[in-house]
């Protein structure tokens, strides 16, 4: 089954949904940037809730980027997700390796670290992108997002995301989901949805017991008349290309480059989001030196 996530609503409006299944996004991430376990579920979390979060942007062209920089050994985390369902991403330490905490599970807490600040960058297009920017307050990552919605957005939400990894090191499910009351929500129907929300079993195993983003939200909101309002299929992609990579040895400089051609006779660059490998020769190199003013 492909991944997809679905935007809901229910109690007549009052409750907002996203939930999404992203185990083959992950395992895609996973496979092209040799993660292990700790780096496939801090990646994966943060991809899942981009993605998330994307199909909320109205323009088919818009985006939106997640950056985490905490301090801990994983160093920065950084997702992009597109309104079409594509995501990209990457850690800056995808073989980072530590003890389970005290629960026995992955630390990602203490990989992602706790001090420094978690970014959201929605790009639609325009002049200047939006720009939210939030304390790391557990690098658990749903508890970080949870706390972005409330501080950046205004917006009361609970937030649960979950990667499970295989012995192999592969990816046995992933997912998540956002829950968030709109203005006017009764308390009740406020305090009933966060007494669920917490006694629900995590995502992740959810999705490997075969249960699906419907599945979830029915669970958790289903007899407020829940209604699905939108399915898009999410993947991990690269858009990166030979053009793109061109302008960046463009933006070193005449000096930079001449430089390069004449100790190395080439340039090898690799794209931080795929690790593709981008090879520059020495006449492709004589001919931007050429073109440059």
């Amino acid at each position: 089954m492909k991944d997809y996530i679905i935007r809901a609503t229910a109690a007549d409006g009052y409750i907002r949904a996203f939930a999404a299944q992203t185990t083959q996004m992950v395992e895609s991430a996973r496979q092209r940037h040799n993660l292990y376990p700790i780096a496939s579920a801090a990646l994966g979390r943060t991809m899942t809730v981009a993605s998330m979060m994307a199909i909320d942007l109205k323009g088919k062209d818009d985006s939106l980027s997640i950056i985490i920089k905490g301090g801990g050994p994983i160093g920065s985390i950084v997702v992009v997700a597109a309104a079409n369902g594509m995501v990209k991403g990457y850690v800056d330490n995808p073989f980072v390796q530590l003890p389970l905490n005290d629960k026995g599970k992955l630390d990602v807490a203490r990989a992602v670290g706790t001090s420094g600040k978690l970014t959201v960058i929605k790009d639609y297009k325009l002049k200047e992108p939006y720009v939210g920017q939030v304390d790391i307050i557990s690098g658990e990552i749903a508890e970080d997002m949870t706390y972005y919605f409330a501080v950046s957005e205004q917006q009361p939400s609970a937030t649960a995301l979950g990667v499970l990894v295989n012995p192999d090191l592969t990816i046995k499910s992933s997912g998540g989901f956002i829950i968030q009351p709109m203005p006017g929500a009764p308390d009740d129907l406020i305090d009933d949805i966060e007494n669920r929300v917490s006694n629900i079993a995590p995502v992740s195993s959810q999705i490997a017991e075969g249960l699906t983003p419907e599945d979830m939200l029915n669970e958790l909101i289903g007899e407020y008349g829940l209604k699905i309002n939108d399915q898009l299929e999410t993947y991990f992609r690269c858009d990166c290309n030979r053009e793109r990579l061109e302008s960046v040895l463009i933006s070193l400089g005449r000096d930079e480059l001449e430089d390069i051609l004449e100790n190395d006779g080439k340039a090898e660059l690799i794209c931080h989001y795929c690790n593709k490998q981008y090879i520059f020769d020495g006449k492709e190199l004589d001919k931007l030196i050429d073109a440059m003013v």
